[in-house]
């Protein structure tokens, strides 16, 4: 038996196979292979045997070859060459797949999360349980910045499960780490750090330190939201809009056909000095878009705005920009390489650089001249263009 089994071993691997060595073997089984070779001497400890001898003493005797025999004393031969072949082409697939989720797509800044996590490598080494983990995380990462829940009520939306994304949760963990990716931030050291991270992410914001300004927007209705735009509006003063506010209002009505959206307060602020009551329609992230702020965007796209997105050329600009794009539909606006590299002149460091999906030279651009193109630089001439767009 121990040499049908090494028999059946080797040839299980898939690879050509010429000889096999079996032992350390006892009396009894060094007296069976002397008979089997019709040998007139006993064989040592170990011994080996050419396949096609074999092949030739059991075709003699039995009629039956090597395989035929080893698969009925031992059982079927696999062959683990093809099985690794297929193992390795099913992660392929999965990490294939990974990257080139719309998730990660629409924020190149995942990208190194997505290397994190095939280092770390398969769930319970099988890929199917891989991407049923993974589908659940790149679900979640869609609904963030979250419209300010309390986590267990965000994870029972998205997930069904109030518990799926508590303290120590594979798929919780996962999700900090890819947060960790889009904000660049440092990983949290320790739960008052996590719950920050998620407060990030709009997860239990509370409904009045969330809010979102607006300046020069108009939507009709006898809402809260669209009195307290109209009223400003006419006056040529700035809304903030508070998330309580804003999901007091069930829909958004008679929005402007466009709406421009900038990283920076101080862009409708320069905006306000110049138009007064009669601004264009824009609305101000003011860095990285708060819920209320994603809300009210996602509000207007719906009512038909077209969004026209800015933000500064630098490492965390390009991330915020890639976020907005990615959660509410907006259009990059003057954020090409060729808008950065007429703007761009001696200024701070850029910072870390990541990939957007509109433009895939741009990330380049800002690596090799290193210095940042701020927001508030550019404003005037954004202004212009908006003032010749909206008296067409």
């Amino acid at each position: 038996m121990p040499l049908w089994q090494a028999v059946h071993a080797r040839l299980s691997t898939g690879l050509p196979v010429s000889r096999v060595r079996v032992g350390p073997l006892d009396l009894d089984q060094r007296n069976a292979i002397a008979d089997l070779l019709g040998s007139d001497r006993l064989p040592g400890d170990h011994v080996e045997i050419a396949l096609a001898k074999l092949d030739e003493l059991l075709l003699e005797r039995t009629g039956r070859d090597v395989r035929y025999v080893v698969t009925q004393l031992v059982g079927p031969i696999g062959d683990r060459a093809a099985e690794r072949r297929e193992a390795a082409e099913r992660r392929a697939e999965l990490w294939d797949w990974l990257a080139g989720h719309p998730v990660v797509v629409a924020q190149p800044a995942l990208t190194h999360w997505v290397a994190g996590v095939r280092r770390a490598g398969l769930v319970d080494g099988s890929v199917d349980r891989t991407k049923e983990e993974l589908g659940k995380v790149l679900k979640v990462l869609a609904e963030l910045p979250a419209a300010g829940q309390p986590l267990p009520s965000f994870a029972d939306d998205v997930l069904g499960d109030t518990h799926a994304l508590d303290e120590g949760k594979r798929c919780a963990n996962l999700v900090l780490k890819a947060l960790v990716a889009i904000y660049d931030v440092p990983p949290p050291a320790d739960a008052p750090e996590r719950r920050a991270l998620w407060e990030r992410a709009g997860i239990a914001d509370d409904q009045l330190s969330s809010t979102v300004l607006a300046a020069g927007l108009r939507t009709t209705g006898d809402d809260v939201v669209s009195g307290i735009l109209g009223l400003c509006a006419d006056a040529g003063l700035a809304a903030t809009l508070t998330l309580q506010q804003l999901r007091a209002t069930t829909r958004t009505a008679g929005a402007p056909p466009e709406v421009w959206v900038f990283e920076n307060p101080s862009v409708p602020a320069v905006a306000l000095d110049r138009f007064g009551a009669r601004c264009p329609p824009l609305v101000c992230t003011s860095g990285w878009p708060s819920s209320a702020g994603i809300l009210l965007l996602n509000r207007l796209r719906e009512a038909g705005s077209t969004l026209h997105y800015h933000g500064d050329f630098d490492g965390e600009g390009l991330r915020i920009a890639a976020n907005v794009v990615a959660r509410t539909g907006a259009v990059p606006w003057r954020m090409s390489s060729a808008d950065y590299l007429a703007a761009v002149a001696d200024g701070p460091f850029v910072g870390r650089v990541t990939e957007v999906p509109w433009d895939p030279q741009l990330a380049g651009h800002l690596t090799e001249a290193g210095t940042t193109v701020p927001e508030e630089r550019l404003a005037m001439a954004l202004l212009d263009e908006i003032a010749e767009r909206t008296t067409r």
